[in-house]
């Protein structure tokens, strides 16, 4: 697949993720075999506004290429504005949030409030694509509600003013996370466009990735939650899409000694207080399932320094796996 004129080798993509998609993560998920990273979602108005905390989430390291920057917004010339800063990154595209559910999101006109006005969105596109001399992607979801499934005109709107590809959720704004995704609402947005398309949503085991790239059609699939914990799935996706089979089991030690260096390197890149912090959620999620989880996961989440964490850990991996 190309966006572009930037090739992406692979058929699983790292989905952006609010307080999740960061340069450890990314870079993690890219050891794994994502075919492409895309950063947390950055405000152009706190580009605008030289923020430096939005500044500092565009950083991409050597590794992660090819790697979009995620950027939302609902004002079009703010939004060219700030490209030649996001350029700056060193990204191989960028892409426009017009899928994130959170109200104070939606409240502002930005994510997936933009499904409300395709006509906004191609002027967004058109103005973005205009100022960028990289590939321009969009993120959109199914539509606003249920009552309003626009996901295929919203598509059009941003193929025809620019967009290189899109990224399609199949839920509405009001759905969020609930229920199921709509993949048959995907590939009649891949009918639809000559761009290539890219599925999300509800791709949790490398035979959800096959099934939806065999039942849509789309170029690629993008994901999200599922890799979560399991940075893994990237491996078993390809070998699954390769070899017809999956290959590599990760064992509970193989997840808790990839938490451990996950940890480390959030704590190399943010300091001990905030790298702890934010670790503490991604133990969670790799120790899901695990003996006595629940037991860890509290005593977790009450550490506060790097050694006590990784005692912890390894004295878990030695006494109880």
């Amino acid at each position: 697949m190309k966006i572009g004129g930037v090739k992406i080798s692979g058929s699983a993509l790292l989905a952006p993720m609010a307080g999740v998609t960061d340069m450890p993560f990314r870079n993690i998920c890219k050891k794994y075999g994502a075919a492409a990273l895309y950063t947390e979602m950055i405000s152009a108005k706190g580009l605008y506004y030289k923020d430096k905390k939005t500044k500092q989430l565009m950083e991409i390291s050597k590794n992660e290429h090819p790697c979009g920057v995620q950027i939302f917004g609902s004002d079009p010339d703010i939004m060219a504005q700030i490209v030649p800063e996001v350029l700056q990154s060193g990204c191989d595209f960028i892409d426009i949030n017009m899928g994130c559910p959170t109200p104070k999101i939606v409240n502002n006109g930005d994510g997936s409030a933009l499904m409300k006005n395709p006509k906004l969105i191609g002027e967004i596109v058109k103005k973005v694509s205009a100022a960028s001399c990289v590939p321009v992607t969009v993120k959109l979801r199914a539509g606003w509600d249920r009552a309003h499934i626009n996901a295929v005109e919203a598509a059009l709107a941003a193929q025809e003013n620019g967009a290189a590809a899109v990224a399609v959720h199949g839920r509405t704004r009001e759905d969020f996370y609930r229920g199921s995704a709509d993949w048959d609402l995907i590939r009649r947005v891949k009918d639809a466009l000559k761009i290539p398309v890219i599925g999300n949503g509800d791709i949790f085991t490398a035979h959800d990735a096959k099934r939806m790239l065999e039942l849509t059609g789309c170029d690629a699939v993008m994901v999200g939650r599922g890799a979560q914990g399991n940075p893994f799935i990237f491996t078993q996706i390809n070998e699954l899409l390769m070899h017809g089979e999956i290959l590599t089991e990760p064992t509970p030690k193989d997840r808790l000694n990839q938490a451990l260096e996950h940890i480390s390197m959030l704590v190399e890149r943010k300091g001990e207080s905030i790298g702890i912090k934010e670790s503490r959620k991604h133990i969670a999620w790799y120790i899901k399932g695990l003996p006595m989880a629940s037991k860890l996961k509290s005593e977790v989440f009450k550490i506060s320094d790097y050694a006590t964490m990784e005692k912890v850990l390894t004295d878990y991996i030695i006494q109880v796996l």
